[in-house]
């Protein structure tokens, strides 16, 4: 059931106009980002974090352990993919090409965010995988690409085939299908912003951040500000940890990081050498070492959007999923708590 939005057309036109009128949208050489503070470039530092990975071979969500060099056996801390008796009977046709996966925190609980390109979207508790804080069919032709667990309770999904960001009020219920839209072309990312108090949201071609109004049951979404991007193609975007100016924006050829209140587009930050290279599916920092991971599409594998390998830069160093069809790896930490 879509929500009732009045004047929604014409808030996201005046929206967008002055917003493309005002942001400033340039790509230029930056600063050194800040690093956290007792980590030095090229630190062989173990990480207090997993890494977390879509593997579309599997149709599983993995956790394997960072600091495990050898992945073919006994990285594996913990992995997940909905089935009946995890109380997902009603939604398993709905998965199969998983495409995120994020940890969030809700009243002390812990939560994995993910979505699949044949309809899911759910927040599942973690560790147990059992049950559903919320779960839905968001429709299998719509390429549902990232999800977001809002301070409200809400859950915003973007769909880039559908080219929509929709917040469904989750808070109502675990299996609550109401929903309001807006739209977005070729929508992939979603990340709330607990500095700005937007929800930022990637599409084909801008960077956009939405403000959430409205009530838990009647919830609305207002463009309030949009940065064009430079290059075509939008598809990662992440929180950057040390700096909160700035967030983490993939593109088809490019990889950026992007001042969020002047639209600076980055492209000199440290490892931008390694990183800034073209098709990058994900990108992330670890908060405590500062070493970044990303992943890209390796030719030969089976899945042409896919790879086996997660590679990580500052230091440089890789892990590969044998046999592994990796879409999206994060570190396996909340960023927007």
């Amino acid at each position: 059931m879509r929500l009732p939005v009045p004047h929604l057309t014409a808030i996201a036109v005046v929206s967008t106009a002055f917003a493309l009128i005002t942001s400033v949208t340039t790509v230029s050489a930056a600063p050194a980002a800040a690093q956290p503070a007792n980590v030095a470039a090229g630190s062989t530092n173990a990480s207090p974090y997993d890494i977390v990975v879509t593997d579309q071979a599997s149709d599983r969500i993995i956790v394997l352990d960072a600091n495990d060099a050898d992945w073919t056996s006994g990285a594996e801390k913990w992995a997940w993919r909905p089935t009946a008796t995890e109380g997902f009977g009603d939604l398993t046709d709905n998965w199969g090409l998983p495409d995120e996966a994020k940890l969030r925190h809700r009243d002390g609980r812990r939560y994995l965010l993910t979505t699949d390109s044949y309809g899911l979207a759910a927040v599942v508790p973690y560790p147990t995988g059992r049950g559903s804080y919320w779960a839905a069919d968001v429709g299998r032709a719509d390429n549902a690409h990232s999800i977001e667990l809002l301070p409200s309770g809400n859950v915003a999904v973007t769909a880039s085939t559908g080219g929509w960001v929709r917040v469904y009020t989750a808070s109502q219920g675990r299996r609550s299908t109401a929903y309001t839209q807006i739209q977005l072309d070729g929508a992939h990312g979603a990340v709330w912003d607990p500095t700005t108090r937007l929800l930022w949201t990637l599409g084909d071609h801008e960077l956009v951040g939405l403000r959430i109004g409205g009530t838990r049951a009647e919830p609305t979404i207002t463009r309030e500000v949009t940065h064009p991007l430079p290059t075509a193609w939008g598809h990662d975007l992440q929180l950057i940890p040390h700096r909160p100016d700035r967030l983490w924006v993939t593109t088809g050829t490019r990889v950026y990081q992007v001042d969020k209140a002047t639209g600076t587009f980055h492209s000199d930050y440290p490892g931008a050498e390694t990183v800034d290279v073209a098709g990058v599916k994900a990108v992330t920092t670890n908060p405590a070492t500062g070493q970044v991971i990303t992943t890209r599409n390796e030719p030969g594998n089976p899945c042409t959007w896919c790879t086996s390998t997660v590679r990580m830069h500052r230091p440089t160093d890789s892990r590969t999923l044998p046999g592994g069809q990796i879409y999206k790896a994060r570190w396996w930490v909340d960023y927007a708590r």
